[in-house]
C-alpha cells in the first residue's frame, strides 16, 4: 500500500450502493423540517398554526413555512405551506383562507385566485359609504392615467399644457372628495369648492390633527399648495416640455398618495378607537 496514498472519507448512506445502483433516501420526516429552515416570526406561525386548528380539527400540524409574500394594492399576503398528518395545504393570509394542494397544485394561482375571490368578498360586504369612498379612489387614479397618457404622446407646448390641466382635474378631484362641511371651523365661512389650497389646508388639518402630526401636516399643506401652483404654470407655459410634464404628473401622483395615506391613517385610528371602546365597555 502506498504510504502517500490519501485516505478516502467513507461514503454517505445518500451515495451507498445496492446491487451496483445508488440509494436514493427517503423523503426527510416533516417534523424535521423546522430545523433546516430560515425561521419565521413566532407570532406569526402560531397564529397560521391556531388558524388551521379551528379550520381543519381533525388533522395535525406537522411541520409549516411562509414561503411566499407578495404586496397586493399595498396589502402583503403570506403565503404558507401547512404539511399535516393527512396532507399539505396552503395557507394565505389578509384576509386569511386555506387550499387543499390537491386541488391547487401551483402557488401562483393560488394566490391569483384568493385575490380575486376575496376582492368579491370585500365588495359585497362594503358598506354604501366604503363603496363611494372607493369609488372615488378609482376615479382618482383613472384620472391621473389620462394625464400619463396625455403625456406619453405629448410633442407640442400646448400638449403639456394639456397635462397641466388634467393634473388639475386630478387635485380638485382629490380636495372635493376629501373635503367635508364638517372641517370648517365654526364661524368660519367654507371655501369656494374650487379654491384648493384653502381646501387642502382644512383637510390636512382634520386628518393629521394635533402636536404629534405637525410635521405631517406641515408637509401635506406644503406638497398641495406646490402643486397646485405648478401644475397651474403648466397650463399656460408656453415653453412648455417633456421634463416639464413629467415634474407635474409626479407632484400630482405624490399629492394623491400622500393624502390617501394620511386618510387610510385616520381612519384605522378611528378604527382602533373604537375597538378600545368596545373592550373596555365588555371589561
Amino acid at each position: 500500500m502506498n504510504p502517500r496514498r490519501e485516505k478516502r472519507s467513507p461514503r454517505t448512506p445518500a451515495f451507498k450502493k445496492k446491487n451496483g445502483k445508488c440509494v436514493i433516501p427517503g423523503a426527510m420526516p416533516a417534523e424535521a423540517l423546522a430545523d433546516y429552515v430560515l425561521k419565521s416570526g413566532n407570532d406569526e406561525a402560531d397564529h397560521i398554526r391556531s388558524y388551521f386548528e379551528c379550520e381543519a380539527p381533525d388533522e395535525t400540524v406537522r411541520h409549516l413555512e411562509k414561503v411566499a409574500s407578495e404586496s397586493i394594492f399595498g396589502q402583503k399576503m403570506d403565503a404558507w405551506d401547512v404539511r399535516t398528518n393527512k396532507t399539505r395545504w396552503w395557507v394565505i393570509t389578509n384576509p386569511t383562507n386555506l387550499y387543499s394542494q390537491k386541488l391547487f397544485p401551483s402557488l401562483d394561482y393560488t394566490l391569483s385566485f384568493h385575490v380575486g375571490v376575496t376582492t368579491r368578498v370585500m365588495q359585497s360586504e362594503m358598506s354604501e359609504e366604503q363603496e363611494h369612498e372607493h369609488d372615488h379612489i378609482n376615479q382618482l387614479w383613472n384620472k391621473l392615467a389620462r394625464a400619463r397618457a396625455t403625456l406619453f404622446s405629448a410633442q407640442k407646448a400646448e400638449d403639456f399644457q394639456s397635462v397641466g390641466m388634467k393634473c388639475r382635474e386630478c387635485l380638485l378631484f382629490l380636495a372635493q372628495s376629501l373635503g367635508h362641511a364638517e372641517m370648517v371651523p365654526e364661524g368660519q365661512e367654507a371655501p369656494q369648492r374650487g379654491n384648493f389650497i384653502d381646501w387642502c389646508e382644512l383637510i390636512a388639518d382634520h386628518l393629521a390633527g394635533g402636536g404629534s402630526n405637525e410635521r405631517l401636516r406641515s408637509f401635506l399643506k406644503a406638497i398641495s399648495k406646490s402643486t397646485w401652483q405648478l401644475v397651474n404654470w403648466l397650463t399656460h407655459a408656453q415653453n412648455a416640455g417633456k421634463f416639464d410634464g413629467s415634474i407635474a404628473t409626479e407632484a400630482t401622483e405624490n399629492v394623491l398618495g400622500s393624502f390617501r395615506t394620511a386618510w387610510a391613517k385616520n381612519e384605522e385610528s378611528k378604527q382602533e378607537a373604537k375597538r378600545r371602546h368596545r373592550t373596555q365597555k365588555r371589561g
